[in-house]
């Protein structure tokens, strides 16, 4: 079970990194200015909060059967995706000018 965290960790860090490493919207298309606008970048930071939520949700009703989770749940662990994506934003914004 250790290994199973261990790897949902590494997934949800490099999930949200994704966003702004890659320059394809929504990872398909080439935007036509060359670069990514600042929204299509939270808006798939967001999906991928969710695809990484659904693997973690199925790995765990492996496991046991989830408890209920509330608000609380969402808002902490959509703040700790954002934490995760910090050094994905500091490339993109703040070092590789």
């Amino acid at each position: 079970m250790n290994s199973a965290v261990a790897a949902l960790l590494l997934v949800a860090l490099v999930a949200a990194n994704l966003p702004f490493v890659v320059e394809r919207a929504a990872f398909v298309f080439q935007p036509k200015s060359g670069h990514k606008a600042f929204g299509w970048r939270v808006l798939e930071l967001i999906a991928l909060y969710f695809a990484v939520g659904m693997v973690a949700h199925f790995l765990e009703k492996k496991v046991i059967a989830p408890p209920p989770q509330h608000w609380e749940f969402y808002a902490v662990t959509g703040c700790m995706f954002i934490v995760l994506a910090f050094p994905g934003f500091v490339y993109r914004f703040l070092w590789r000018r």
